[in-house]
């Protein structure tokens, strides 16, 4: 948030910049034409889910030198469900290392549904962090005196991220915690070997807690830049995560985050990126910006339909796949600065 009337006159600035700019042209055009697509269905697996509005749409990109270029329902709150999982991830490697986290998670992608009753039959471990077997395991991580001290820890770090104050939904939060039998039965099979220590309700209030976050889309394209500038949010100048863990963070997104979606993402998309059954998705341009997408629709893995379309044509549009060869970003810095898309 500003602090100053030069930082309320540096953020309008930015803002006027990015109304002007060809990307937000480009951006306001995306969205009209998605807009009238009525593919997919609001997830109802979770009872408050189903309340969404399944017209709910929008695209935010925030660079990494702090534009920000918005379209559509950007103030809208909505639990940010699974998006919430790499950051998660982040923060336990911060307080574990990586050599005690990956004793617990794995990084390997899986085919299998995001809340399978599964684990690595080798090491027993979750696949990885971005399925809920990982992210439960991760959530028991996460350190603290007592549940309180590491809630408050998760939504101190959420806010480093997304440069404002981030707060949980409590019908959402006893809606997956009444519903949540299948993660219960996850929680307890990976307490079975050792993978889950501690009290197991404890453990599971966190994730249902991280799960049931508010945030609107400026706010995870904010995120997705935070991730993409090293782990430095672009606005507030605040650290989020350590450098050293963002490329961790990142890699389990390429290969893991859009479910058993995620090497037909890997392949025609091309960037790290996490998808929510709230209908968000968060995807990452590395150096360049975070991309946000939300609508409420969701296909039959579990990802926003508007938001994978989305995603993809802005990504085929600027050449920003990570393998991208042909040119350079020439055309994202002519609308970034204006001189046409």
């Amino acid at each position: 948030m500003p602090d100053t009337p030069r930082d309320d006159l540096r953020l309008l600035l930015g803002d006027l910049q990015a109304i002007a700019s060809p990307l937000q042209t480009f951006l306001e055009e995306l969205y009209e034409r998605l807009a009238a697509m009525n593919d997919g269905a609001v997830a109802n697996y979770i009872p408050e889910l189903a309340r969404a509005n399944p017209a709910w749409f929008s695209i935010c990109i925030a660079t990494v030198d702090g534009k920000v270029f918005q379209v559509g329902d950007y103030e809208q709150p909505f639990t940010i469900q699974s998006v919430s999982k790499p950051f998660m991830y982040g923060l336990a490697l911060e307080d574990r290392g990586r050599d005690d986290v990956l004793r617990r998670v794995g990084v390997e992608p899986t085919g299998d549904a995001f809340n399978a009753i599964i684990l690595d039959e080798a090491s027993n471990r979750p696949y990885n962090p971005m399925v809920n077997a990982g992210a439960i395991a991760t959530a028991g991580l996460i350190g603290g005196s007592d549940p309180t001290e590491r809630l408050n820890r998760v939504l101190a770090m959420f806010r480093r991220y997304a440069g404002r104050e981030i707060l949980m939904d409590a019908a959402v939060f006893t809606s997956e915690r009444t519903t949540g039998h299948r993660n219960r039965a996850i929680a307890h099979l990976m307490r079975n070997f050792g993978m889950v220590e501690g009290v197991i309700d404890e453990t599971l209030d966190l994730y249902f807690q991280q799960c049931s976050l508010l945030a609107t889309c400026r706010d995870l394209a904010l995120m997705g830049a935070t991730l993409a500038s090293g782990g430095v949010n672009p606005l507030s100048g605040e650290r989020a995560v350590e450098a050293r863990y963002v490329r961790d963070i990142l890699s389990v997104m390429y290969t893991c985050g859009m479910y058993d979606y995620s090497g037909q993402w890997a392949y025609e998309v091309g960037l790290p990126a996490k998808s929510g059954v709230g209908g968000g998705i968060v995807a990452v341009a590395p150096g360049r910006m975070g991309i946000a997408v939300f609508s409420p629709a969701l296909d039959a893995r579990g990802n926003s339909v508007r938001g994978v379309r989305a995603c993809a044509e802005i990504a085929r549009h600027f050449d920003l796949h990570v393998f991208e060869q042909q040119g350079d970003a020439g055309r994202l810095r002519a609308a970034l600065s204006g001189r046409g898309g």
